[in-house]
């Protein structure tokens, strides 16, 4: 169990927590969500032991085995293959092996015995699945550490939490150097593990697939939400209206008993009911705001439309070192398409953004671009690049010195770097400000085209609902390469789909993708030199009418629980419209109902993705 007992943690001058409490019981599987700098991270540090609570309790059961995905990798574990690397995780495990090659020979059963339990003779087979799940390959798995860059690493790194045996699983933002596939496949493994997950994300679709419950920063405050992340948005949206409709009419209700008392209070026929009304004005306690989410807003220039196609490519190849990477390249881009590209990472996506933006040059082939075209290229590796010592605003004088300052403190505006924000020192700004900086500096010439490779990694929940709103409202062309299936669903009418070395339309939407990705494309784990890795599964039986029956009951079940959700719905709606002409006693009553009526509706959609998953 995990427990907080009215905490508080502060850094510096800054209160992240204040008396704030929740409570984790074994198994579940909890999002904890807010804003970026909310303090999210620092309360993994205070339950990984790592960070003094100012005041109050923070337990976490010591008798359970916590696994955490690691930030770095020691110089030492550099040179070992990427196999060994993630076995090393498992300490008992690499202790008993040390043990075994130096034991006595009357040593050598306990030894045995205690490799047994622990499931020894499996690891290599567990560890090369979990490698393969995300996104390594078998040539890969003898390769050194070193070979790969910092994304992979970070990958081995969560590869390594994942292996070793542990009751709690903590994952900070495990989706940010995954690609949709990794991500599909990590999803299906956290739903099947046994411990206790508490999980950092940004990835809406992500939480919906993984989470039970949602643990919201609030105020400097812990508030539990029971459901995926869609049933937190939808309740913490109801607290807020709820909340609002409140305060108005509290508000109402004083300007109504303060207008009888500035009239009468001085008449003295009506002087005792003036002041009556004035002490309920002194003792009318105010209706508690709720802790609001910050918003966010960015806004891309508006352009000159320009004739259609933008860009057109004819058997195009484009690589590295003359190389081809990708080949018979063919496609038209047009000033309203709005193009998803997907395809496993390694597979030519980047490359071929690239090639659009004119950073990689056409190896075959013809393309044309229009004229007057200008391209707004962001990648997130371009975070990397940026004169760190500079302020936002010195930073784009230099790319336009001819700009007004008071233009150019708008222009970063528009992307959310207001005031301190605009001349604070670059390499103090958080990676979502980095993030923002970079989409105001691709937006200055008001491109009729953006390329964005993975936009979303440092953006926070309202900033990803912010970039797709901004991307809906531009009316050049958009292309996105992203692991955030949300953005991709929101903004992208077509999808292509990068694999076997060319680029084409794919046949279906991002669901189908999905079910693609699934069923279709799931890697199996390769044989290590150890342990054979499990059998091939036999084909399956075409199913019995017994089967059949059974099936049909299920759609029946699955019908009787859609037809009571679509009651309750309606019942919670008749609520809260009942909210606005109650008052006092009748407000309490009508929260409980409305509790009653969530608790009911969020056990009714869990009994609804059982059947669905059956059927």
């Amino acid at each position: 169990m995990i427990k907080l007992d009215n905490i508080t943690v502060q850094i510096a001058s800054k209160i992240l927590l204040e008396n704030a409490s929740m409570q984790i019981s074994d198994g579940q599987k909890v999002g904890i969500v807010g804003t970026n700098g909310c303090g999210k991270t620092t309360l993994f540090k205070v339950l990984k032991g790592e960070h003094d609570v100012n005041s109050g309790e923070a337990f976490c059961s010591p008798n359970q085995q916590k696994a955490f995905v690691e930030q770095e990798i020691a110089e030492k574990d550099l040179s070992l293959p990427i196999l060994n690397y993630v076995l090393s995780k498992d300490k008992k495990l690499a202790e008993l092996r040390r043990k075994e090659q130096t034991a006595a020979p009357e040593e050598l059963p306990e030894i045995m015995e205690q490799l047994w339990l622990i499931e020894a003779d499996s690891a290599e087979a567990r560890t090369a699945e979990i490698l393969v799940g995300l996104g390594f390959n078998q040539e890969d798995l003898s390769r050194p550490v070193r070979d790969f860059s910092g994304g992979w690493q970070m990958r081995l790194n969560l590869a390594g939490a994942l292996f070793q045996r542990s009751d709690v699983l903590f994952l900070d933002e495990p989706t940010n150097h995954l690609d949709l596939e990794a991500i599909i496949w990590l999803e299906n493994y956290l739903r099947k593990y046994r411990g206790t997950v508490l999980l950092i994300s940004h990835d809406r679709d992500f939480l919906n697939n993984v989470c039970e419950a949602i643990v919201h920063f609030e105020g400097n405050k812990l508030v539990r939400y029971t459901g995926d992340y869609d049933d937190f948005a939808r309740q913490y949206a109801q607290k807020i209206e709820l909340a609002d409709k409140q305060i108005k009419k509290q508000n109402e209700r004083r300007a109504h008993l303060q207008s009888y008392v500035d009239r009468f209070r001085y008449k003295a026929s009506k002087a005792r009911q003036a002041q009556s009304r004035l002490k309920m004005l002194e003792k009318m306690a105010d209706v508690p705001e709720v802790a609001r989410d910050r918003e966010s807003n960015f806004a891309f220039p508006e352009i000159k439309p320009l004739p259609s196609p933008l860009l057109k490519l004819e058997n195009g190849a484009v690589g590295y070192d003359g190389v081809p990477v990708l080949r018979k390249l063919s496609f038209v881009i047009n000033q309203d398409d709005r193009i998803a590209l997907l395809g496993k990472n390694g597979n030519g996506k980047s490359t071929l953004v690239k090639l659009l933006s004119s950073h990689l040059p056409l190896l075959e082939g013809e393309m044309k671009k229009s004229g007057k075209l200008k391209i707004g290229y962001f990648n997130q590796n371009q975070t990397e690049e940026l004169p760190l010592e500079q302020t936002p605003v010195a930073y784009i004088q230099t790319l336009r010195p001819d700009m007004p300052e008071r233009l150019i403190r708008a222009h970063l505006g528009s992307f959310g770097l207001e005031q301190e924000k605009a001349v604070t020192r670059i390499g103090d700004l958080s990676g979502g400000e980095k993030t923002r900086l970079l989409f105001a500096r691709i937006s200055l010439d008001a491109p009729e085209m953006l390329i964005f490779d993975e936009p979303t990694n440092h953006l926070d929940m309202a900033g990803r609902d912010a970039l797709a709103d901004a991307l809906n409202a531009y009316r050049g062309a958009v292309i996105l390469i992203s692991h955030d299936f949300r953005l991709l669903k929101i903004v992208a009418d077509n999808l292509w789909l990068v694999h076997n070395h060319t680029c084409a339309p794919f046949n279906g939407d991002l669901e189908d993708y999905r079910n693609f990705l699934l069923e279709e494309n799931t890697p199996q784990p390769p044989k290590t030199q150890s342990v054979p890795l499990r059998e091939t599964q036999p084909p399956k039986e075409a199913p019995s009418p017994k089967n059949n029956k059974s099936a049909r009951k299920e759609r029946a079940a699955l019908r009787e629980v859609e037809q009571k959700l679509t009651r309750l719905a309606q019942q919670k709606e008749d609520i809260l419209q009942k909210f606005s002409a109650a008052s006092g006693k009748e407000i309490a009553a009508l929260q409980i109902e409305l509790h009653r009526l969530e608790v009911d509706i969020a056990a009714t959609e869990e009994q609804w993705l059982a059947l669905s998953e059956n059927l």
